[in-house]
């Protein structure tokens, strides 16, 4: 069970693939001016992603090594176009406001490092937990972001009138950079001090059980 924690936790936090590895920055400066384009996009990769580590770990040791990558990229792209048809269908909205990132999806660096990374190298099971928790991680970090930008971009939520003070430049790609970077780094200085803390406690337990076993 510790095993499947740490894949979780690695995936949600200590590895979440968008501020912490700083991957897929392409959708995330592109669509994180809406909060339900962003949470859409975080949706259908954690989808993705989930299937491909699942598929690429079950074939694992019958896929060549010489050709693993582009096979990774055929079986990407062929659930990348599962998807786009399922939302053209039934989510055309959504489908409308993703535009070209949707097939940029087959490219994306998150699902395809994963792949080689764990994958490639883990059972189906422990994959799948990979998959999930990573695509979680995106998801929450580009809704986060995109609500963040929507907020104070545009005045609303999800399309919703919150207010009518706006800085309309928080709703461009450029504002988007820059709530980007100052999401990072506040992760990254709660994360730092949160290990920092961690390694006091468990520092202070190692001498108080040192003196009990002195004593």
């Amino acid at each position: 069970m510790n095993k499947y924690k740490k894949i979780t936790l690695d995936g949600l936090l200590y590895q979440n693939p968008t501020f912490m590895l700083v991957l897929g920055t392409c959708p995330t400066l592109g669509l994180i001016s809406s909060a339900f384009s962003s949470m859409g996009m975080g949706l259908t990769v954690l989808v993705i992603l989930t299937l491909s580590n699942i598929i690429i770990s079950a074939l694992r040791k019958v896929i060549p090594g010489a050709v693993r990558i582009p096979c990774y990229i055929v079986i990407i792209a062929t659930l990348v176009t599962f998807a786009r048809m399922a939302l053209e269908k039934f989510l055309p909205d959504l489908y409308d406001s993703l535009g070209g990132f949707l097939a940029l999806i087959v490219v994306n660096c998150i699902i395809l490092g994963r792949a080689e990374a764990f994958a490639n190298k883990h059972g189906v099971l422990e994959s799948a937990v990979d998959g999930i928790a990573n695509g979680l991680g995106f998801t929450v970090a580009l809704t986060l972001m995109g609500i963040i930008c929507e907020f104070l971009g545009k005045g609303s939520i999800f399309g919703l009138e919150i207010m009518d003070f706006k800085i309309g430049m928080l709703a461009t790609p450029a504002g988007a950079f820059l709530v980007y970077g100052l999401c990072i780094a506040v992760f990254v200085f709660v994360m730092d001090n949160f290990e920092r803390s961690r390694r006091v406690k468990a520092n202070k337990l190692a001498r108080e059980n040192l003196l009990k076993e002195v004593a």
